[in-house]
């Protein structure tokens, strides 16, 4: 038997997908798992913030699309992608145990403090709340794009810092 598993393309929802792979290669070693990657909307719009091209569920449309066209049998998200509400042709089965919650402030390499004079790369709404009442006075820009994206636009500086989970290996 063959499970198919969807999966953003990006580095992140691939090591959480392999993760569920190993999981169930765990459970049945005999199962052949595997993976089929797909770019989805809000990873190909990045010059908007996600309010204004449609909200979390641009992350999982089409992930949602490949399950009902049985070109997946499961999928993996990150809950920070998942909208708010879910179809019930879709239901949420399963969760696995979470990470490290925490969110991290990361400074380009070497640096130890903030550039005032450079925003701070966010684009969570909840964080932004968060850093508005952290450094009163410091731009708070969204920024776009997978951890690897954020980095590389943190070292060619974009922005002073970036305020973001997951921390970044």
């Amino acid at each position: 038997m063959e499970i198919k598993i969807g999966s953003r393309e990006s580095r992140l929802a691939v090591i959480q997908s392999e993760m569920v792979i190993e999981a169930i290669k765990k459970y049945d070693e005999r199962l052949q798992v595997s993976l089929v990657t797909m770019k989805t909307t809000g990873d190909m719009i990045l010059d908007k913030t996600l309010d204004k091209i449609g909200g979390k569920g641009l992350f999982v449309k089409e992930l949602d699309r490949a399950l009902l066209d049985r070109r997946a049998d499961l999928t993996v998200h990150s809950l920070k992608d998942m909208p708010m509400e879910v179809s019930a042709e879709l239901p949420l089965l399963a969760f696995s145990k979470r990470e490290d919650p925490r969110d991290a402030l990361v400074l380009p390499e070497g640096e130890s403090s903030l550039d005032p004079e450079k925003p701070i790369g966010c684009s969570s709404l909840r964080r932004k709340l968060q850093l508005s009442r952290l450094f009163p006075g410091v731009e708070i820009k969204p920024v776009r794009g997978n951890v690897q994206t954020r980095l590389a636009k943190l070292d060619r500086g974009e922005s002073t810092a970036l305020w973001f989970w997951p921390v970044p290996d």
